[in-house]
């Protein structure tokens, strides 16, 4: 070990064992985006005040997330004498005030809003967290500090382990670092499944120098936020997998590429490069050895496209964020037309594990061809929207009723869509496959970084593809016509299929796009078809009802129905008319009707009064 690291390590956790038995009860926000999206600043800033006013003896920090995102804010307390530990959920600002009466002032329990007994024992109302049905079966390695720690605190993340992999790495050679990575199979997590030392191995034989890491967070997938959690959660162990992976490639600078969109997630790795530069592990000279190795926090400017290394490294390089046509490879000319590598969040994030456990510990809890564990984010129509972190394996299904809490209303599940707009969509008679890489790609499409969206029977499949194809059509670089133009042309079929305006032709000129997209200049392009390609696999008969019948079986799509009032006398229309943002619904002597030209197909009319207000189709 390191002398220069034992020091510093020493006094990390001196300091985080000294706050936790420091005799003061210790109060754990979690401060994400999916929690400030519910009011956890606001929470925040409640308890900062409730415990203020009382003259608390106690600790308030924030956190990353422990992946109930559908629960937030989740809050946890751990007792002065630190015997025990409470996760709490949903605790808005209005409830912070009998919060801390009953939690903290008459040192009790809040059964009503607790998840569960982190640490320490059950009580006859709370039970264990690992027993929540949302934690069966899942394998928390990545996550094992989301949620337990301060991640904007270093010394918090060195007593839990932090940058020990890398000190381990420091006393090997670079092929040796390499021969373990390509033991343990890790591949890379970002869909493609390359095996990551291979691709350091490509970087480490480049003869040019200097040689460049860039860190993927360009995390565009609409419902994939799996980086997000890290970065926001654990930002050091992206830092030590990159420390890792430089020592392999004998890189000397690092670029982390994060979504504009994602402004906590810049703040913490900020903070935390500089944190772990001030520490020496960043630098000229890192912990003495002689090593140097820098990261730079790089803000993208939005674009989907940038998600493709090269037109990644185009936008790092200062130029329009364009995919670039290969060869050559970003391994013999990249960042700044030199040797460089990418991997994505997760794929650096699991370097570390690898080496302070060993390849075989990291690689043996999954018995699939895909090692190790993934991280996983559900979103669409399911009840608990959240993270998860399994081993490869589980089912989509088991993935849904699981941890997803089924379709909200019970109403059945009628399709997924994994791996991005890029990637298309499956039918619920395919929600028995195995979440790993192959069936996926038997099927025509990837798994991609983690993100898994459902829809039931209530989504219109036109009304989906319409909507991936115009992100598509949106995000495409503009370069090469095959793409920008034929995801035009696609969006204008669907557009004008879900307005009641579909020809029999539309299928057959469906095909021939899938068939010329194919052709394109990158990925963006050639997948642009992959969602409708499969969708008349799976669905064809939904397209050849609306073409045919001019009728959405689904009665959602706003080109094919309309909304009529059936009970014109019914008290609910008064709230109903209030709320139309288009005041569509008119009132004439007690009486109330919908004036069709003004109606937005919004139903939240009907939401409010579903016995008065029907649905009807606009053709038939």
């Amino acid at each position: 070990m390191n002398d220069r690291f034992t020091a510093i390590a020493g006094e990390a956790r001196s300091r985080w064992e000294a706050g936790r038995t420091g005799g003061r009860e210790q109060v754990s926000l979690c401060l994400d985006t999916s929690s400030l999206a519910q009011g956890g600043a606001e929470t925040l800033a409640a308890l900062e005040e409730a415990i203020a006013s009382r003259g608390l003896n106690v600790d308030l920090s924030t956190t990353g997330s422990w992946g109930f995102c559908w629960l937030e804010p989740t809050v946890s307390v751990r007792s002065a004498a630190g015997t025990r530990t409470v996760l709490y959920h949903s605790l808005t600002p209005d409830r912070v005030e009998e919060f801390v009466q009953a939690v903290l002032v008459e040192a009790g329990e809040f059964p009503e809003l607790a998840l569960g007994v982190v640490e320490g024992s059950p009580s006859q109302q709370i039970g264990m967290l690992e027993d929540h049905p949302f934690m069966q079966g899942q394998i928390r390695r990545l996550m094992a500090n989301c949620g337990q720690i301060d991640p904007e605190n270093i010394d918090h993340a060195i007593a839990k382990g932090a940058y020990e992999g890398f000190v381990s790495a420091l006393q090997m050679e670079p092929e040796a670092i390499i021969e373990l990575m390509l033991e343990s199979g890790l591949g890379g997590r970002g869909g493609a499944g390359f095996p990551a030392g291979r691709k350091w191995d490509f970087l480490r034989n480049a003869t040019a120098e200097p040689r460049y890491l860039i860190c993927n967070a360009d995390e565009g997938d609409p419902g994939a936020w799996v980086n997000r959690i890290l970065m926001e959660g654990d930002p050091h162990l992206i830092i030590e997998g990159m420390l890792i992976a430089a020592l392999a490639t004998q890189a000397v600078e690092g670029y982390i590429y994060i979504r504009h969109e994602y402004p906590l997630a810049i703040e913490r790795m900020n903070v935390a490069v500089e944190q772990a530069r001030e520490c020496g592990l960043l630098g000229e000279d890192i912990l003495g050895v002689g090593k140097k190795f820098d990261l730079v926090v790089f803000t993208g400017a939005g674009s989907y496209v940038c998600g493709e290394e090269t037109g990644l490294i185009n936008s790092i390089d200062g130029y329009r964020g364009m995919p670039r046509i290969r060869p050559p490879f970003p391994a013999q000319a990249g960042l700044w037309n030199l040797p460089t590598n990418v991997n994505n969040v997760e794929t650096y994030a699991n370097a570390p594990l690898v080496l302070r456990h060993g390849a075989e510990w990291w690689s043996s809890v999954s018995n699939d061809d895909a090692k190790g564990t993934k991280m996983f984010t559900i979103s669409g129509a399911v009840n608990q929207a959240g993270c998860v972190e399994i081993p490869f394996g589980l089912s989509v299904r088991e993935l849904l009723e699981t941890y997803g809490g089924g379709t909200p209303g019970g109403v059945p599940l009628k399709g997924y869509q994994p791996g991005g707009p890029l990637s298309g969509v499956l039918s619920a008679e395919e929600a028995d496959l195995p979440l790993t890489l192959a069936p996926f790609r038997e099927r025509g499409l990837f798994l991609g970084s983690g993100g898994i969206v459902f829809f039931d029977e209530n989504t219109s499949v036109v009304d989906l593809c319409t909507y991936f194809l115009g992100f598509a059509e949106d995000e495409s670089c503009g370069r090469c016509t095959t793409c920008f133009q034929g995801t035009q042309r696609a969006v204008e079929i669907l557009r004008r299929i879900g307005s009641g305006g579909g020809r029999e032709a539309d299928l057959e000129k469906f095909e021939d796009l899938i068939q010329t997209m194919a052709w394109s200049n990158c990925l963006h392009g050639s997948f642009a078809m992959t969602t409708v390609k499969l969708a008349l696999r799976y669905f064809r008969e939904e397209f050849e009802i609306l073409i045919r019948e001019k009728r959405d079986p689904t009665r959602t799509l706003p080109g094919m129905i309309t909304y009529e009032v059936t009970s014109g006398g019914d008290t609910s229309l008064a709230e109903a008319a209030s709320i139309c943002p288009t005041e569509a619904i008119a009132e004439e002597e007690g009486r109330f009707s919908i004036i069709d030209e003004l109606c937005i197909r919004c139903g939240a009319c009907a939401e409010v009064a579903p016995n008065a207000i029907t649905v009807r189709d606009r053709f038939v």
